[in-house]
């Protein structure tokens, strides 16, 4: 992938056209078909996988009569999810060959969503164009150009044709690019993507790429410095730019399905990523401020409805997305974000916690999607943590509202419980979903509850106050951990046996990594640490089975000897949340706790050096670099720090 555009190809690297494979750009498939022929007959697959997050190599050998065990002809494909592709073949014959290389390629030039559900239509007509083929639909129009040109092109059957003669020891190339443009842009056609080899003199996509590449894990746990790579690759490929402001960056939310803007989720990536600088978190900000909505609408930050199960009402993306904006800028400022840049946001952030006030209304608590509705424990989990980091924001400013927000907090920690907590013998639970005439929604367990435990950093790199007693944080940690919602892949987002209950339901039952990851660093920062190394392990024992990719969603079935973690079919894989949660897994060991305003940074790892001896190298606090090394036995030492930064 490289975002917006992306391939989706077989492990053979043949694409036939078959369910979703295919070349998209903007959510359409601009090429369905790319398959090679040798000789009129498909090479013999010998592998096929990704070198990067943008690159993918299959190799193949070509079948020739009278040919031995020993393969006489290889084809190597280098494929760029940018929409380019190179194809070398390599003769080790002892005789001259004359081979006919064809390509047959086509397209439906299909929205992603008709793809989806079986809808895409049928094949287009393709015209000849220069040195390829055309295929055009209503405004959109892809064309195939080829490097050398083809001998022979075939515009009827969408076949490109070339004939060969490769000596002993003699290696042809050639090479594909493929261009994308809709009506309006046809004076100046638009590529469909950058890759690394020039194909008829197309011109680039310019992509936006945070330079992570000094971001570096040596560990004792040889599954950290792998995953943590492979997760950092896939946010830098994940990355667009603002139409608005190129230079304002943020992250497209998954492949396949949602490679564009998701407000809450591209908030709650930034928010993980700080440790690696603030400019993420400040484009993602920014974009956001510019799409802010009047207050005609429910929150300030546009979002969508979420389903949550059958037995659940949908939940809100733009109630998380407004209660997220001013949470991210207050971390974002303690990380190191320039003054400027936090003044430049504070009207907005203001908006998202005036609204707070207006949504909780006399009755103190606030509604998800609206008056009326449900209120949900982590809604006011998430309402009260960007209240007490808010009300720190405003006074910046000599708000009015930093009073109110700090008193409105207040006034939920002390009436929370009595809305939101039940007592029983085993010691009590938080209730999830409570019905806006104050009822408890019965015994659902979900994994969301970990939001409680996230309360964000304050001041003085300290934990910010939660809603939750010491007594009931560690009766929420032992239920977290019960085999009811912990499947020993990681937390089911619904607790096994509860009505509605299934492993694949992707907010009712199936493990999603971003509620598992606020509940590991939730625990370990409250001081139980025991309890988040064990969730830690279950998670990088998952990420071998992905190889290193971990998906948004995955089965929350109970796990059993030799056994796997079973795939969604509907996840976006790479997913910029999941790839976020696992690189602050990672990083949450070394317990980084900076206050750059305050001009400190604290150094808090974990006692059980849940990763061995640890040393991290070019994360960012206060824009400069900064090194940590972790002992076995927990201990830490600074290695590289900005000048002037106190440390504890």
């Amino acid at each position: 992938m490289a975002a917006p555009a992306f391939v989706i190809s077989p492990e053979d690297g043949q694409l036939r056209g078959a369910g979703m494979e295919g070349f998209y750009r903007d959510n359409v498939r601009v090429l369905a078909r790319c398959k090679l022929l040798l000789a009129g007959r498909e090479p013999l697959p010998l592998l096929g996988h990704r070198t990067s997050a943008e690159l993918a190599r299959f190799v193949a050998a070509a079948e020739l009569p009278g040919g031995g065990p020993d393969p006489e002809v290889i084809v190597e494909r280098h494929r760029s999810a940018a929409c380019q592709e190179r194809i070398t073949v390599r003769s080790a014959c002892e005789r001259t060959l004359r081979l006919t290389l064809e390509l047959h390629l086509g397209t439906d030039l299909a929205d992603l969503g008709a793809i989806a559900v079986q809808a895409a239509g049928p094949p287009l007509a393709a015209t000849v164009a220069g040195a390829g083929l055309r295929w055009t639909r209503g405004a959109l129009r892809a064309t195939v150009e080829a490097q050398p040109p083809p001998d022979t092109a075939f515009a009827a059957t969408g076949i490109l044709q070339w004939d060969w003669e490769l000596r002993p020891g003699e290696a042809r190339e050639l090479t594909l690019g493929l261009r994308f443009d809709r009506a309006g842009n046809r004076g100046a056609e638009t590529p469909a993507g950058e890759g690394p080899w020039a194909a008829g003199g197309a011109g680039g996509l310019r992509r936006p790429v945070d330079d992570w590449s000094a971001v570096r894990a040596e560990s004792e746990d040889r599954r950290a410095a792998p995953l943590l790579t492979a997760s950092l690759e896939d946010l830098a490929a994940l990355q667009l730019r603002d139409a608005d402001n190129p230079a304002d960056r943020y992250l497209a939310a998954g492949v396949p399905w949602r490679c564009a803007l998701a407000p809450a989720e591209a908030l709650r990536a930034a928010r993980m990523l700080l440790p690696l600088g603030t400019r993420l978190a400040a484009g993602t900000l920014r974009t956001l401020a510019r799409r802010r909505a009047d207050g005609r609408h429910r929150g300030v930050i546009p979002g969508t409805l979420r389903s949550t199960g059958p037995h659940r009402p949908p939940s809100d993306t733009g109630i998380e997305a407004t209660l997220l904006f001013p949470v991210v800028l207050a971390e974002a400022r303690r990380w190191g974000l320039p003054e400027r840049e936090t003044e430049a946001l504070l009207p907005t952030a203001e908006l998202c916690l005036r609204w707070i006030l207006e949504a909780a209304g006399d009755e103190g608590f606030v509604p998800d999607p609206g008056p009326g509705a449900p209120h949900r424990c982590e809604v006011q989990a998430a309402a009260h943590r960007a209240a007490v980091l808010g009300a720190e924001l405003l006074e910046l400013n000599g708000s009015s509202a930093a009073a109110e927000l700090s008193e409105w907090a207040g006034e939920l920690r002390s009436r929370f419980a009595d809305r939101f907590w039940t007592d029983d013998e085993a010691g009590g639970r938080p209730v999830p979903l409570a019905l806006a005439s104050g009822a408890p929604d019965g015994q659902q367990l979900t994994s969301s509850l970990a939001e409680l435990l996230d309360t964000g950093l304050a001041a003085g790199g300290k934990q910010a106050p939660g809603l939750l007693t010491k007594a009931r944080e560690e009766r929420l940690v032992c239920l977290l951990r019960s085999p009811r919602l912990d499947s020993g892949w990681g937390l089911r987002t619904l607790a096994e046996g509860a009505p509605g209950y299934n492993p694949f339901g992707h907010r009712y039952g199936a493990v999603r990594l971003e509620d598992t990851a606020t509940a590991i660093v939730g625990m370990a920062a409250h001081g139980y640490e025991e309890e988040a190394g064990g969730l830690l392990a279950e998670v990088l024992d998952a990420s071998g089975a992905f190889e290193g990719r971990l998906p948004e969603m995955y089965a929350g079935e109970r796990r059993a000897p030799r056994s796997v973690p079973v795939p969604h079919p509907a996840a976006c894989r790479p997913s910029a949340v999941a790839a976020a949660a696992a690189v602050h897994l990672l990083l949450a060991s070394a317990g980084v706790r900076p206050d750059v305003p305050g001009g400190t940074v604290d150094l808090r790892p974990w006692r059980t050096a849940p990763l061995g001896e640890l040393r991290l190298r070019g994360l960012v606090v206060a824009e400069h670099p900064f090194s940590v090394r972790i002992s076995r036995l927990g201990m830490g030492v600074v290695e590289e720090a900005a000048n002037g930064l106190r440390l504890g």
